[in-house]
């Protein structure tokens, strides 16, 4: 049986509210030795029943979480804005630490969550692609083999050696996600910042991702609330709810209650928009059986 590359076991995530220096350094120290010695935090929401005052400072993100991916999986994390999507993958990420609970990754992980991340905005180009490939654990001997494709893929060659803090979001983006693929992760994780990019590099990196899965056996974590997009990636989907994890399921029947969940929203913007050009259309029926009929509700990812 397959090993899983990624699993996450029982994680919790909780942040409290209010000011920064709500605390004292006493249950500063008391919370540093519990997550040394591998115990419950003694000042955590998780660990300790509080009273409703306490209780409103504090804020429950994301609520026993389990799942387990293997290699060469390629899996969305769905839910609506502010369901602990982006929380999970900064967790997955090492960017933040959980609050409780395991997270076992074997190997290197990539990833591009927000715009420019990871760039130091005086640097240039070429001096970020270095940087970045450092922070992801490559050697300068990895990173000189890569470089012209990273370039090449980002489309920035024109502006390599100008400093980042000159480049709009859609270069910021293209030279992250190709600093974030081209080193050859075995966990490519991608959040919404796709959406920055034009509509010509959304489907390359799409592409992108499709290969290092299909063809290099790598794992790809994305997030977007492009359906379509989404269903043409992904084999395997993560409903989350409320930092619950409330479904994980075929990519089909994860967006089918997704859909559910978002059913009932209107859309209010009644602006004219100008100036887009349509490449295709998927549809997604919220009926059982998966047909579209003339009163049922239509939801359309554009791509």
């Amino acid at each position: 049986m397959q090993q899983p590359i990624l699993k996450v076991e029982n994680l919790y995530k909780e942040y409290k509210l209010g000011e920064i220096n709500h605390g004292s350094l006493m249950h500063d120290l008391q919370s540093w030795w519990a997550r040394l010695r591998g115990k419950e935090d003694p000042n955590s929401l998780i660990s300790q029943n509080y009273d409703n005052e306490i209780e409103k400072e504090k804020f429950l993100a994301l609520c026993n979480i389990n799942f387990e991916i293997k290699a060469g999986e390629r899996v969305s994390i769905i839910g609506k804005n502010g369901a602990g999507k982006s929380t999970l993958l900064k967790i997955l990420s090492r960017i933040t630490l959980p609050t409780k609970g395991i997270v076992k990754i074997k190997g290197r992980v990539g990833s591009l969550l927000e715009v420019g991340t990871g760039f130091h905005l005086e640097l240039t180009g070429r001096e970020n692609i270095y940087l970045n490939g450092a922070i992801l654990g490559m050697t300068k001997k990895e990173i000189d083999k890569k470089f012209d494709e990273i370039v090449e893929f980002s489309g920035v060659e024109k502006y390599i050696d100008t400093p980042v803090k000159r480049y709009s979001s859609d270069m910021s983006v293209r030279l992250g996600f190709a600093i974030a693929a081209h080193p050859e992760p075995e966990i490519l994780i991608v959040d919404e910042v796709l959406a920055v990019g034009d509509a010509e590099f959304q489907k390359k990196a799409l592409g992108k991702m499709e290969d290092v899965s299909a063809n290099e056996g790598r794992t790809v974590l994305f997030v977007s609330h492009n359906m379509a997009v989404v269903q043409r990636l992904c084999n395997r989907g993560l409903l989350i709810e409320k930092g619950q994890l409330i479904m994980d399921d075929k990519i089909d029947i994860a967006i089918h209650e997704y859909i559910k969940i978002i059913g009932d929203k209107k859309i209010t913007n009644k602006k004219e928009i100008k100036g887009i050009k349509v490449l295709s259309v998927e549809h997604y029926s919220n009926s059982k059986d998966g047909k579209c009929y003339t009163d049922n509700k239509l939801i359309a990812g554009i791509i």
